[in-house]
């Protein structure tokens, strides 16, 4: 029996960049290569694509593409997380209606809104709602990241003062009132999934059922095969950055950690960036890394240690990766799984990333790669100097690298997620 599954997602990744709407597009490709499976997207586009919203449209085909949709959503109120027009929502129902899903699969809430899922209870009551997390957003309003604005310290849980204390204009009734609303809409959700163990134990103690909190690892696909490696005998001693450039994401920290090592003396490295939306930093942080790149561009070409090389597209990836050995992760916040993490292994580099929440759980420090004290620059620059220096410590890090996970994994993860419902129906019968 074939089965019908509806996929939401934020987005889509040809419109805007980004590891859900990666991971989700994945996802939608795989199934779609199953033959039980017949599979629907559904992905959002906002006002960053003003030339897609037309006059009475709400839900359009995107591109001509078979089975492919985009919500165009409006006015969304992201206090409440949900679509601020009716008739969006009136569009919906009907698209529901028309397709008629087994299963409908919320990779993702932002942009389409919370209170969906119980529209989708409401309208196929024996449907299968399966729902994704990526971060932190139905725990934590300062964009999902458990990152506390008082002092940018991590918090490991959410209460009404702590989150008060976050944004002191909202009183601590009113964050008791938002988890009450996400709770009444996740009743209707027969499955969660999580990327990594330690986001699974965040839910828990914020209160969703452990019984339906389920580990489904992240899958891709290859985007290239790993570049011949160099002779042991020489340096290992080129850094690259891949990702976001912004707070959140710990450039500054590198970029605080070279100048240490310059200071000091130490030259024999090289770091390229890797990246874009420097623009969506804070003030201070991006006047600090356009300070320094600027600085760096009037130095002589063979004196520059820095190269920031811009934004990139998957498939430039095994260029990139070829042109260092090691790859950085200096996040600030939890970072729920790390995309850039499967991607290094993906192309025999080991990782150097910060010691906290999904990171510390992917890469294990010592066995194939290297942990260092989240936000402190020296300690990222012992790290860098170490492995520049120490024999041996690539190849037997690199040796331990695990094989990433595929999207045929992540397939395997969600097909009996998906099918359990019609298993229930059947037995019941």
């Amino acid at each position: 029996m074939q089965t019908k599954v509806l996929l939401i997602s934020l987005f889509h990744p040809e419109l805007v960049r980004g590891g859900a709407q990666q991971v989700s597009y994945e996802l939608f490709q795989a199934l779609r290569e199953k033959g039980d499976v017949h599979c629907f997207l559904l992905a959002s586009a906002d006002a960053r694509q003003p030339g897609l919203f037309k006059s009475g449209a709400r839900i359009t085909g995107f591109d001509g593409r078979e089975n492919e949709y985009l919500f165009l959503s409006r006015d969304y109120d992201h206090w409440w997380h949900k679509v601020g027009e009716p008739l969006l929502v009136e569009t919906f129902i009907e698209f529901l209606q028309t397709i008629q899903p087994d299963v409908v699969h919320f990779h993702h809430f932002l942009t389409f809104g919370v209170d969906l899922v119980s529209v989708v209870r409401g309208v196929l009551p024996n449907c299968r709602i399966v729902f994704t997390f990526h971060e932190f957003l139905a725990i934590c309003h300062a964009d999902g990241h458990m990152v506390r604005r008082t002092d940018r310290s991590l918090c490991d849980h959410a209460s009404q003062v702590r989150c008060h204390q976050c944004y002191p204009g909202r009183g601590p009734e009113e964050f008791l009132v938002r988890k009450m609303w996400f709770m009444q809409h996740l009743r209707h959700v027969d499955a969660f999934t999580c990327p990594t163990h330690f986001m699974i134990e965040h839910y828990v103690k914020w209160g969703l059922p452990r019984d339906k909190l389920f580990h489904v690892s992240n899958g891709q696909r290859r985007y290239g095969t790993p570049p011949a490696e160099r002779s042991p005998r020489r340096s290992r001693n080129r850094f690259g950055f891949f990702g976001q450039i912004h707070d959140d994401k710990g450039v500054h920290i590198l970029l605080r950690a070279v100048q240490l090592l310059l200071a000091d003396g130490f030259t024999g490295f090289q770091v390229e960036l890797n990246g874009a939306n420097v623009e969506f930093a804070s003030q201070p942080v991006r006047e600090e890394i356009e300070a320094f790149l600027a600085e760096e561009a009037d130095r002589p070409l063979a004196e520059r240690v820095v190269t920031h090389n811009g934004p990139y597209h998957v498939d430039q990836l095994a260029t990139r990766m070829a042109r260092v050995d090691w790859c950085i992760v200096p996040s600030l916040w939890w970072e729920i799984f790390g995309l850039v993490i499967s991607e290094a292994w993906m192309f025999g580099r080991p990782v150097i990333c910060s010691n906290v929440g999904g990171m510390a759980e992917r890469v294990r420090d010592e066995v194939d790669g290297l942990h260092f004290e989240m936000g402190d620059p020296r300690a990222l620059a012992a790290a860098i100097r170490r492995a520049c220096e120490e024999d041996g410590l690539w190849q037997r890090l690199h040796d331990a690298l695990p094989e990433p996970p595929g999207r045929e994994l992540m397939v395997e993860g969600y097909l009996p997620l998906y099918r359990l419902r019609q298993v229930e129906q059947i037995a019941a019968a």
